[in-house]
């Protein structure tokens, strides 16, 4: 008997060791590719933040990596406010994020409640339908969507943004509708019990358990429309947002690369504020709708 444990002892150690040598390998590849992943995000944005303190003559002269001279010297960012027109674009970003956010928040729970909790004819058609919207690539209907806004006169304005981006949401509304899915039916019925009418509980009971989702959808989208350079460009030539204002900068400085880079930091700056403060409901939104 102990000849025979004896004997197995080599073949567990054996194991025991390959099974050590592959955790060990495992975890190498793990954080290997999370730091060649860091790697990858930051060194461009290293060379931006480098570049955005270096003067004219200092940035012709020196390499992308070379530290500037005085990480005091904030002419960049003060000529890319002034001459960029970059307050103009946060305050008109600003609006159209506010408004159609608040307008998507509202029209998307609406309709998510609707496709989720209501039977009716033509139901499986209209989500197909949303399925079908989803996997037609925006820029083929350009044309149609140009003559539609401007038929309506809504052409150079900020309203036709809104719009845009208000009637081009398929994405949140199945963000919605998965959510939806996971909130028991039984909470409606207990309160039509106590005498609830549909829009009570859409109200008072659904939206404050879609706060995950809407946090989600915010957070995602917001970005979304914080970066779209397209529509802006295309609807609303005469004025500008945030990123039309960054695309500015190509004429008036030309090959003025720091001042370039000072106005890029200064359009990443609120989107990485307001991803670093809001990240845990991004993860908490999408795995809470993951599972039933």
């Amino acid at each position: 008997m102990t000849t025979t444990a004896h004997r197995g002892t080599p073949g567990r150690a054996k194991t025991d060791a390959r099974i050590r040598l592959g955790r060990a390998a495992a975890g190498t590849t793990k954080y290997g590719s999370l730091l060649l992943g860091v790697v990858v995000a930051v060194i461009p944005l290293s060379v931006l933040f480098i570049a955005s303190f270096k003067s004219s003559v200092e940035f012709g002269q020196s390499g992308p990596f070379d530290l500037p001279a005085s990480w005091f010297n904030f002419d960049n960012y003060i000529e890319a406010f002034e001459k960029g027109g970059m307050v103009e674009g946060f305050i008109n970003t600003s609006i159209i994020l506010v408004i159609s956010l608040a307008g998507t928040i509202l029209i998307g729970t609406m309709a998510a409640y609707a496709i989720d909790r209501f039977q009716f004819r033509g139901r499986t058609l209209v989500v197909g339908l949303f399925l079908v919207a989803t996997l037609v690539p925006g820029v083929t209907s350009q044309v149609a969507t140009f003559q539609i806004i401007n038929g309506l006169g809504l052409y150079n304005s900020m309203a036709a943004l809104i719009l845009l981006f208000l009637g081009t949401d398929i994405i949140s509304i199945y963000i919605f509708i998965q959510f939806m899915q996971s909130i028991p039916t039984s909470l409606d019925e207990a309160a039509m019990i106590d005498g609830a009418n549909r829009w009570t509980i859409y109200w008072r009971i659904i939206l404050p358990l879609l706060r995950p989702a809407i946090a989600t959808v915010v957070i995602i989208k917001g970005i979304a429309i914080y970066n779209e350079f397209y529509l802006p460009f295309l609807y609303w030539p005469s004025e500008g947002t945030i990123s039309t204002s960054l695309f500015r900068f190509k004429g008036p400085f030309g090959a003025h690369w720091e001042i370039i880079a000072a106005g890029t930091i200064l359009v990443i700056i609120p989107t990485l504020v307001a991803f670093v403060l809001l990240q845990r409901f991004i993860y908490r939104g999408m795995t809470s709708g993951a599972v039933k």
